[in-house]
């Protein structure tokens, strides 16, 4: 399995998509005249952030080759390099705004980066984040369970732990208001309809969460553990007549201010 499926990802951009407008929605429309775009993916939250600032110098970064190499081939004008989030740095570049849609949840230490990223501005410069907030939900407590429930076990005993619930919204207002001028944040809950039953609930996390939990596994044990996790969700996500289940989501979001 690769690393990231670029492809995959990107089945239900549209519901993807919805945070980063959000998102942006909260940023001003002047002043951004370079920007970064952390995580970027297969370059779908870069392409937004051209069409908000037509004129700005926007780039992007990733740690997964193959979502470098579908950010390259969507946007070939943009400079796209591969690069660590927790260790990134703009060399120079002076950024507008740092812009991080759904990538921070996967980097551990907030506390160290998020004020390493706004050191990274220009002065007057924002920060964006987006991060799902959703280890909580059945679709995430299902996963750790047939995790911890088949002959896989030990292999994936890592990935059940690996993941760290983000902070709660006061911690993240200590950690930034320490940093910043300037704080906003707020969480939303998108309940996504999918059509396809507890299938298309896999379909979606095949993309994002359910990664670390199928790479350690042969192509065997990958069909049995996604067999196994779409009958636990069929408990959980019960469709409708016409095969429609309502995925809820919640994500937390913050924008801070360099001063």
């Amino acid at each position: 399995m690769k690393s990231w499926d670029a492809g995959q990802y990107t089945r239900f951009e549209a519901e993807r998509n919805r945070p980063i407008h959000d998102l942006l929605a909260q940023l001003p429309d002047e002043g951004i005249r370079r920007a970064v775009d952390i995580g970027c993916g297969p370059g779908n939250s870069t392409e937004l952030l051209l069409r908000r600032w037509p004129g700005a110098e926007v780039r992007g970064m990733d740690n997964s080759p193959e979502m470098i190499a579908a950010a390259r081939e969507r946007l070939p004008g943009v400079h796209f390099e591969l690069a660590d989030a927790a260790a990134w740095s703009s060399d120079g570049f002076a950024p507008d705004l740092v812009f991080s849609n759904a990538v921070l949840q996967w980097v551990p230490d907030h506390a160290r980066v998020l004020p390493a990223l706004l050191r990274e501005l220009a002065p007057g410069g924002w920060l964006a984040v987006q991060m799902p907030d959703n280890l909580q939900e059945p679709a995430h407590r299902l996963m750790r369970e047939v995790a911890a429930q088949g002959p896989w076990a030990q292999r994936l005993a890592a990935a059940v732990a690996r993941r760290d619930a983000p902070l709660a919204a006061d911690g993240y207002f200590r950690i930034l208001r320490e940093a910043a001028a300037h704080v906003d944040l707020w969480r939303t809950t998108y309940h996504h309809q999918l059509a396809g039953g507890p299938r298309a609930v896999v379909e979606w996390f095949k993309g994002s969460g359910l990664r670390p939990f199928l790479q350690p596994l042969t192509p065997d044990e990958q069909a049995e553990y996604l067999a196994r996790y779409e009958a636990a969700l069929a408990g959980a996500y019960a469709p409708l007549a016409d095969g429609t289940v309502l995925l809820p989501f919640p994500r937390l979001f913050f924008i801070a201010r360099r001063g």
